[in-house]
């Protein structure tokens, strides 16, 4: 299966200015999707989508393939992920006949995910036949929907997942569904997905790929930048 990586870094961060180049253990975040991406061996070819051409120059300079600069217009703030794949393999597959089976996104902001993570989240999609693979983290028991509450128009608390009077709060933390939460570290999908009638990155079945919280931080303001600090010095230390 050919699979494509895509990189995503645009100039623009209202929670940290210039996050994609701030040095964390001093290296640039860039680095570290960019990293365990080439280690993972598991992309027939790893591009950067990018508004700016400083993260660009640091890109190549990385080894990372920046084959075309990103449109303003998919650089905003508001833009989501799709229209930015739409546009990356569609420019990849138009003017250098470059064509693959699947696409995994790799956002900086979670500069964690490990080699293997990306390698499993691969043999994943190969092996259970789903649309997309998704990675995700486990949700601790008091944040679990079956112990989450909502008011009726009077003010009265119910079970928010069943609108259950609250005595048939699950109590016990054994009787509670396993219930995990998307991390941003892993978003692989099949190509096709893309260019249907309705484009998705999802399609019907996505599969999940279950990490460790610490890997699947995500850094998207200055308290997560001194959580990942925190969590490399821990490593270092230990």
């Amino acid at each position: 299966m050919k699979v494509l990586g895509v990189i995503t870094a645009r100039g623009g961060s209202k929670g940290i200015p210039g996050k994609n180049l701030k040095l964390l253990a001093g290296k640039p975040l860039l680095a570290y999707s960019i990293e365990a991406a080439q280690q993972s061996g598991a992309f027939d070819r790893l591009i950067l989508s990018t508004d700016d051409p400083a993260i660009a120059e640091a890109a190549r300079s990385l080894g990372c393939d920046v084959p075309f600069m990103r449109p303003a217009d998919l650089a905003l703030d508001v833009t989501p992920h799709l229209p930015v794949m739409i546009h990356a393999v569609a420019w990849v597959r138009d003017r250098e006949n470059y064509e693959c089976d699947a696409v995994m996104i790799l956002q900086p902001t979670s500069p964690f995910r490990t080699p293997d993570d990306i390698r499993a989240a691969v043999g994943l999609l190969e092996t259970t036949g789903a649309d997309s693979v998704v990675g995700v983290c486990a949700v601790p028991a008091h944040y679990n929907p079956m112990r989450m509450l909502t008011a009726d128009d009077r003010g009265f608390a119910t079970l928010f997942a069943t609108a259950e009077p609250v005595r048939r709060r699950a109590v016990r933390r054994q009787d509670l569904p396993s219930v995990w939460a998307i991390n941003e570290a892993i978003y692989l999908f099949r190509t096709p997905l893309l260019f249907d009638e309705e484009p998705s990155l999802y399609g019907d079945r996505t599969a999940i790929y279950v990490m460790p919280a610490e890997r699947g931080l995500a850094i998207d303001d200055s308290r997560d930048w001194s959580a990942a600090e925190r969590a490399i010095g821990e490593h270092t230390a230990g």
